[in-house]
């Protein structure tokens, strides 16, 4: 399948400051592709390179076979685009705010939009001023996806939002991959690049570290179960199964604290042995993983640079 965006060693420098440095990549037309990292990273600083919102100092960027610099017009008709930060006429309403997107847009199907509207509960009768933090990403969502876009570039697209609303957008990216379109989406949260992506790319301190598929991320994904118990246990019987990583126990051996990576299965099953009180599962946050994963470990960082496809 043909690459509709493709990113040759791009580079920003901010004086002394780091931006990006040297990232290649390539996204199929038609897959929901992740760009993923922590907070700071540099993937907002990529997002708006390719929006021509930035000039890079060097490297080469193209979507749709068209230069993201030089062609941005042609390529502004194409995408449908949700910045990190919206900033939008405080004294407009939503109504009036989409309104006049959609004439930049020479006009968008209103039976769409309204659908649209309806499916992410928004009232597009307040004023923009008024709307929460999760309403003005509503609003952003909605002009990016109304004109039915060949490519969906999205910056942190769920900031704000609620677990309901956070389903719907979910939904509407799927629907747009059966299109056959294409959704080029940042996050730093792990587990909604798994729902949604097919394929990601992993930045680092403006250093791109891994692209690969989803499925490829399990090397990364640990998280922490407590199972406390009725009564002290073996901690032996949970340090040797599989995908158990570390134990620690606690309460006098009556709550285990294990680190997993990947099935829980082993450990479940281990513990129904036994008379269990309570369990409880945490995901670390990103910047955890990656802490964990690749601080001060720069060879294993240039190991795990190289690109699989």
């Amino acid at each position: 399948m043909a690459a509709i965006i493709e990113v040759n060693n791009l580079t920003k420098r901010y004086g002394n400051k780091r931006g990006i440095t040297d990232v290649s990549f390539q996204v199929e037309e038609g897959e929901v592709f992740g760009f993923l990292g922590p907070n700071g990273a540099g993937k907002t600083t990529t997002i708006r390179l390719l929006m021509a919102l930035l000039r890079a100092n060097s490297g080469t960027a193209c979507i749709a076979g068209l230069d993201v610099w030089r062609e941005s017009v042609e390529i502004k008709r194409l995408v449908g685009y949700l910045p990190g930060e919206l900033a939008l006429d405080p004294n407009l309403t939503g109504g009036q705010i989409l309104t006049y997107f959609g004439h930049l847009r020479g006009g968008v199907d209103q039976a769409y939009l309204k659908q649209l509207i309806a499916r992410l509960e928004f009232d597009p009768s307040r004023k923009f001023r008024h709307y929460s933090s999760g309403n003005k990403r509503k609003i952003g969502i909605i002009q990016a996806f109304m004109h039915r876009p060949r490519l969906l570039i999205l910056d942190e697209p769920t900031s704000g939002l609620d677990p309901l609303n956070q389903q719907e957008f979910e939904r509407m990216v799927k629907e747009v991959r059966d299109d056959g379109r294409t959704v080029f989406l940042s996050s730093h949260i792990l587990t909604e690049v798994e729902q949604t992506c097919k394929r990601v790319a992993i930045i680092r301190e403006g250093q791109l570290v891994r692209v690969g598929s989803v499925e490829e991320l399990k090397d990364i994904k640990r998280y922490e179960v407590t199972i406390t118990f009725a009564s002290a246990v073996p901690v032996e019987d949970f340090k040797q199964l599989d995908g158990v990583e570390q134990v620690e126990a606690l309460a006098a051996g009556r709550t285990l604290r294990l680190t997993v990576q990947g099935q829980a299965d082993a450990v479940i099953k281990a513990a129904a042995r036994y008379p269990v009180i309570s369990v409880t599962s945490h995901e670390p946050s990103l910047e955890d993983i990656f802490m964990r994963y690749y601080e001060g470990d720069n060879t294993a960082t240039r190991e795990a640079s190289h690109v699989v496809h």
